[in-house]
């Protein structure tokens, strides 16, 4: 199948322009309404899109060694609930939006996955073009310069600008066009774009030596998590799909709670997870997040 035409100049520039201010700005988000599934008919065809967030890496039971994903992730949960008569996941961890076009591995292009029966689209995409694994690497390295400073804020600012909120604007076109292919492959389907869950305390508050960070890097880290999820937030409204705000619902159950409290589990995992990852109950409660979204019918935002 052809690819997609990366986005005209008049287009890039619009969303440069609704993203320029705004994703620069800490964004907080508020947990949604509780609302859960119920009565559900049988769902239209279900493709799951996305990277390790949704694949569920180390959560039994693994179902794909290659992409490490989980049959308890929460798109798996969400076509359960919603009874869907056919559902396709093809996340897989490690992805970025350009897998959404390429193979990875044993896994085909996520977009071939999509074509006009389908019905209901989620995509959790953007956090490793913005770099989740290195970013963590290189603050909990830097970490032991300075504990009680911010070492790694310090690193990401040296060149005189904001190196991290500079890589979650350089994202938000390659989001977007991801969004546009979606829209062109299935045309009827309603689209979710999901957000990132709580990983640290939003407080800004640390946990070192659990999470070995240094004291004033927690909220520059929380803040840039933040500005992530705010871009996707405003490029789901430029390609009229719709957002789940995961971050509200897992606020206070991150990676550092204590075990029996949190949905994130830190770098040395005590729950099957992936260091830095949601837990069985972090995909539960994105689920649920996903399926309120869904329950509250079409919208925008």
């Amino acid at each position: 199948m052809a690819r997609e035409r990366r986005p005209a100049g008049r287009r890039a520039a619009v969303v440069a322009a609704v993203l320029g201010a705004s994703v620069l700005a800490t964004a907080g988000t508020a947990p949604p309404a509780g609302a859960h599934p119920g009565g559900h008919g049988r769902a239209a065809a279900y493709v799951a899109l996305g990277d390790s967030y949704t694949s569920g890496p180390g959560i039994p039971a693994q179902v794909d060694a290659g992409c490490a994903r989980s049959d308890h992730n929460y798109p798996s949960i969400v076509a359960a609930e919603r009874r869907t008569r056919a559902f396709t996941d093809v996340s897989c961890g490690g992805a970025t939006t350009a897998e959404m076009w390429r193979a990875q591995g044993g896994n085909p292009p996520q977009l071939d996955a999509l074509d006009r029966h389908t019905g209901l689209v989620t995509v959790q995409i953007g956090g490793n073009d913005v770099g989740f694994g290195s970013i963590i690497g290189t603050c909990a390295r830097l970490a032991a310069q300075d504990p009680a400073g911010n070492p790694c804020e310090r690193a990401y600012r040296a060149s005189g600008h904001d190196e991290l909120a500079l890589a979650v604007l350089r994202t938000a076109p390659k989001v977007d066009r991801v969004l546009r292919a979606v829209r062109a492959r299935a045309p009827h389907a309603r689209v979710l774009v999901v957000g990132y869950p709580a990983l640290l305390p939003d407080d800004g508050s640390g946990c070192f030596p659990q999470v070995p960070f240094a004291a004033k890097d927690f909220p520059y880290l929380r803040d840039t998590e933040k500005r992530l999820n705010r871009m996707l937030r405003l490029v789901a409204g430029v390609n009229r799909a719709e957002y789940v705000d995961t971050y509200g619902p897992t606020a206070g159950h991150d990676m550092c709670r204590a075990p029996a409290d949190r949905w994130i589990e830190p770098l040395q995992p005590a729950a099957p997870a992936a260091p830095a990852h949601p837990n069985a109950q972090g995909e539960a409660a994105m689920a649920q997040a996903v399926l309120g979204r869904l329950e509250r019918g079409r919208g925008h935002g």
